[in-house]
C-alpha cells in the first residue's frame, strides 16, 4: 500500500514548483569538481549574551575502512583509543585538563558497554576522568558533541572530548531467546537433577542464532527500505542517485589526493601495517554502477550497493572548549559551535527527512537564511535520501502541506555542498560520522574563507542540524 506521502507527491500537479524532472541542479561530476570560491563576508557573530562561546579546537579520525579489512581482529575500544591518542598527539592537550569524555556508539560490544570509559583508560586518561557513552543511531557522535556543548555552556566543564566509534567487522550474535532463557535458568539450578531436567528440554531449534539487523524496531524496516520509499515518493530516479554517488566518490578522491582530509591520523594496527587513508573511495563509472541490482526493494527499487554508504569500521574524536579556556591555553580554535536543533519524524515514511525539518529551525533561531551559509556538510546515508531532502527543501508545496510553513527554506547549492566527498565514499561508521562532518566543515570554512556552516544528519529516533561559525580571530 502506498503511503500517504507517496500518494500525495505522485499526484502533484505538473505545475508544482518541484514536480518530477524539474530538479534543476545538474549532478554531473565534471561540473561539480569546480567549487565556487566563497568571498569573505562580514556577518554577525551569533554570540549569545550570558552564554559561553564554545569552540572546536581540533578533530581527528582514524582512517575509515570497509568492514572486514585491516581492523577485523580488533575491538571497538581499540579504534576509539586510537582516535583519542591521535587527538592527544595532534593537540598536545594535557590529559588532566580534560574534564569529561563522551563517546557515541550504535552496535555495542557487550564486554565494553561503556566504550568511552574503556577507550579513555586505554589512551592514558586518569581513572578520575568521567566518561560515558551515548547512542542515537547515525547521529550518536553528534549527540556526544552536543552533550559536551551543554556541559560547557552550563559551566560544568571547560574542556570536553567527544567522539564516536563503530566496529561492524565483529557484531554481537546472540543465542535464541529460548536458549538464553534456558541457560539463565540453568545457572540458577541448585541440584544435578534440576540441571539435567533443564538440559533435556533443549531442542535443535534452540541453537539457531539471532542475527542482528540494522532495522527500525517499530517498523522492522532497514534504512535502505526507508531510503527506497523516500526516493520513490520524491521521484528521485536511479540515474540521479548513481550520478550523485559518483560525484561523492570523485570529490572524495580529489580531496584525498590533494591532502584536504586533514582530520585523518595514521593508525598502526597491531601485527599489521600502518593504515593512513580511507579505503572505500572508489570512483567507478555510470555503466558499472548501472549493472548493480536493487539492494532492498526488489526487483524495482532504485537503492543499490553503489549509491548507498557501506558497512564501515572507524572512530573519531573532537576537542571542545570554552573560547576563554582555549585562548588561555594558546590554541587558535577552528570554529565556533553556535547552535543545534534536534527533530524527530515518523519512523516509516519520513525517517530520513530530518535535515528538511531541522535546517529551517536552526536558521530561524539564528536569524539567518540559507543564502548566509557558506559550507554544507550533510550525512550521505543514501544518495536517494540526500536528493529527496534537497527536493523537499526546495518545495513550497511540501513546506506548506507537511511542515506548516508559508514557504520553502530552499535547497543548498551543490557548489557548497559536500565538496570533499561524503559518507557514500568516505565511509559511514555509524557513530563516528558526526565528528567527521563537524571537523570537515571547520576545515572547509578556514580554507574557503566562509563564515557559517551547517552540518546535518539523520538517524532512527532523531535528526540534528548543527550551526557553526568561522574561525576565532587571532
Amino acid at each position: 500500500m502506498s503511503s500517504m506521502l507517496t500518494h500525495a507527491i505522485r499526484n502533484l500537479p505538473a505545475s508544482s514548483a518541484w514536480a518530477p524532472r524539474i530538479f534543476a541542479r545538474s549532478l554531473s561530476c565534471s561540473s561539480q569538481l569546480q567549487a565556487a570560491a566563497v568571498q569573505p563576508k562580514s556577518k554577525k557573530t551569533l554570540a549569545k549574551s550570558g552564554v559561553k562561546n564554545i569552540v572546536v579546537v581540533e578533530g581527528v579520525r582514524i582512517p575509515f575502512l570497509q568492514s572486514g579489512t585491516s581492523y577485523v581482529d580488533l575491538m571497538p575500544h581499540d579504534l576509539a583509543r586510537a582516535a583519542l591518542q591521535g587527538l592527544l598527539n595532534r593537540t598536545s592537550v594535557p590529559r588532566d585538563v580534560v574534564d569529561y569524555i563522551v563517546y557515541g556508539t550504535v552496535i555495542q560490544e557487550v564486554k565494553t558497554s561503556n566504550v568511552a570509559r574503556e577507550a579513555a583508560l586505554g589512551a592514558g586518561f586518569s581513572d578520575k576522568t568521567p566518561a560515558h557513552t551515548v547512542t542515537m543511531a547515525c547521529i550518536s557522535s553528534n549527540q556526544a558533541m552536543t552533550t559536551g556543548v551543554g556541559m560547557i555552556a552550563a559551566g560544568q566543564c571547560d574542556v570536553v572530548v567527544a567522539g564516536g566509534v563503530e566496529f561492524m567487522s565483529d557484531i554481537p550474535i546472540r543465542h535464541s531467546r529460548k536458549m538464553r532463557k534456558t541457560l539463565l535458568t540453568l545457572n540458577r539450578a541448585k541440584t544435578l537433577g534440576q540441571k539435567l531436567s533443564l538440559v533435556s528440554k533443549i531442542r535443535p531449534d534452540y541453537f539457531a542464532p539471532e542475527l542482528p539487523g540494522v532495522t527500525e524496531f517499530s517498523t522492522n524496516e532497514t534504512m535502505g527500505h526507508s531510503a527506497d520509499r523516500l526516493a520513490a515518493a520524491f521521484a528521485v530516479s536511479r540515474l540521479e542517485q548513481d550520478e550523485y554517488a559518483l560525484r561523492s566518490h570523485t570529490l572524495a578522491k580529489k580531496a584525498q589526493d590533494e591532502g584536504l582530509l586533514l582530520d585523518v591520523v595514521p593508525f598502526k594496527v597491531p601485527g599489521k601495517d600502518t593504515v593512513t587513508k580511507d579505503n572505500g573511495i572508489r570512483p567507478s563509472s555510470m555503466e558499472q554502477m548501472g549493472k548493480l541490482k536493487p539492494a532492498f526493494v526488489k526487483p524495482y527499487g532504485t537503492v543499490t550497493a553503489a549509491n548507498s554508504s557501506f558497512l564501515t569500521d572507524g572512530a573519531s574524536a573532537i576537542l571542545l572548549m570554552s573560547e576563554e579556556k582555549a585562548l588561555a591555553m594558546g590554541y587558535k580554535p577552528k570554529a565556533y559551535l553556535r547552535d543545534f536543533t534536534y527533530v524527530s519524524q515518523d519512523p516509516k515514511d519520513q525517517l530520513l527527512l530530518g535535515p528538511t525539518y531541522a535546517t529551517p529551525k536552526v536558521l530561524e533561531k539564528a536569524g539567518l537564511t540559507l543564502a548566509d551559509i557558506d559550507v554544507f556538510e550533510f550525512h550521505e546515508a543514501f544518495a536517494g535520501q540526500i536528493l529527496a531532502n534537497l527536493k523537499a527543501m526546495d518545495s513550497d508545496w511540501f513546506a506548506q502541506n507537511y511542515m506548516g510553513r508559508k514557504s520553502k527554506v530552499g535547497a543548498p547549492p551543490l557548489e557548497k555542498f559536500n565538496t570533499w566527498g561524503g559518507s557514500l565514499s568516505l565511509g559511514h561508521p555509524f557513530a563516528a560520522t558526526g565528528c567527521r562532518l563537524v571537523i570537515t566543515a571547520a576545515h572547509r570554512l578556514r580554507k574557503e574563507g566562509g563564515q557559517y556552516a551547517l552540518v546535518a544528519a539523520c538517524a532512527a529516533g532523531g535528526q540534528v542540524t548543527m550551526l557553526m561559525g568561522g574561525t576565532v580571530p587571532s
